[in-house]
């Protein structure tokens, strides 16, 4: 499928485009400043809520452009707090939100895609395929909305992971005018340090991000530890070997010298082994970064055991010896289905 109309949401402009439009009707740029204040600092749902601009210019934005939330079809509260949202588009597409508190920050976890077209073989994110990319508003509206969420936390929002439906380098210039809007003062101001864009691993557009010159968190969805075992796992290690990646990355980190993430499912028998252990030794041998150690998290479409824990304990402690820095990620949300790879589209 092709991607959805525009639907001329006020939330796919860029500041400087919004700054050009209101030239174009003859509106001084400061205005541009303000409509931007009233969406992504006050929360504005319409218009008519933006009480210092003007009833004309209110008028010609209605007229213009759509300001609307996404429609909210189901939210669920985990028994750890995590709170996950099935949000309906413009068009009725489906995706997932999950909003993610802790004692010291609350994360956002982004969808970017309707569906997902990679196919990961423990990911419930593309079983049902791909249908579209979302636009920047799309991405920015599920920002938004967690956000108001977040109010109601010890912690407002801090932090923004794209770990969501979908691949975010596949909709690459989409994302980043979103990040822009997220990282920019008169956006939402969060810091580019605090929004980690995770990977399949589409090598051209990692090596594109790192010209940005926009120091956000690079992760990358490794899974495997070489060619054979990737392959089982990740249909895009065809295209993208492992290798390759990993010399992208290292590519990618002579722009930034900044630590590089890598997330690493733990399946029993499959990637918690010894030879795992060794091939990730040498795989990461001069790279600055740290390894993410995710259990399997069940999908019912796929036949993966998670280790036992003193098996993951073993593995991250033989990673350790061999002076790779792994921690095991602790599940959030696992009973309403929102943790690692439990995301659906749907």
């Amino acid at each position: 499928m092709t991607p959805a109309p525009s639907t001329n949401d006020i939330r796919d402009l860029s500041l400087t485009e919004l700054q050009e439009y209101m030239a174009t009707i003859g509106e001084k740029s400061y205005r541009a400043r303000q409509v931007a204040e009233w969406i992504y600092h006050k929360g504005a749902q319409s218009f008519a809520d933006m009480g210092n601009i003007s009833k004309p210019l209110r008028e010609r934005l209605e007229k213009d452009f759509a300001l609307h939330p996404h429609k909210q079809i189901r939210k669920e509260v985990s028994a750890d707090g995590t709170t996950k949202f099935l949000f309906a588009l413009h068009d009725d597409e489906k995706v997932e939100t999950v909003l993610i508190p802790t004692k010291t920050r609350t994360t956002a976890c982004i969808s970017t895609q309707a569906g997902c077209k990679f196919g990961c073989r423990f990911c419930a994110s593309g079983i049902g395929g791909w249908n579209r990319n979302l636009s920047c508003g799309e991405i920015i509206t599920q920002v938004l909305q967690v956000k108001e969420e977040a109010k109601s936390h010890p912690r407002p929002l801090s932090h923004i992971v794209f770990m969501g439906i979908g691949e975010p380098l596949d909709n690459y210039e989409n994302l980043m005018k979103a990040i822009r809007l997220i990282n920019d003062p008169v956006g939402v101001n969060i810091g580019a340090r605090r929004i980690t864009v995770s990977t399949c691993g589409v090598i051209p557009r990692i090596l594109e991000m790192g010209r940005e010159g926009i120091q956000i968190e690079l992760a990358i969805s490794l899974h495997g530890y070489d060619n054979e075992s990737r392959n089982v796992l990740m249909p895009v290690n065809k295209k993208y070997p492992f290798n390759d990646l990993i010399e992208a990355c290292r590519t990618y980190q002579k722009s930034y010298r900044r630590q590089i993430t890598f997330e690493y499912i733990l399946i029993k028998d499959v990637t918690c082994t010894e030879q795992a252990a060794q091939a990730l030794k040498k795989a990461f041998h001069g790279l600055i970064c740290k390894l993410n150690l995710i259990p399997y998290n069940p999908v019912s479409e796929f036949d993966h055991q998670t280790p036992a824990r003193d098996e993951m304990l073993r593995f991250r402690d033989r990673l350790t010896e061999f002076g790779v820095h792994a921690t095991i990620r602790t599940p959030r949300g696992k009973d309403i289905n929102s943790a690692c790879g439990q995301l659906r589209h749907s």
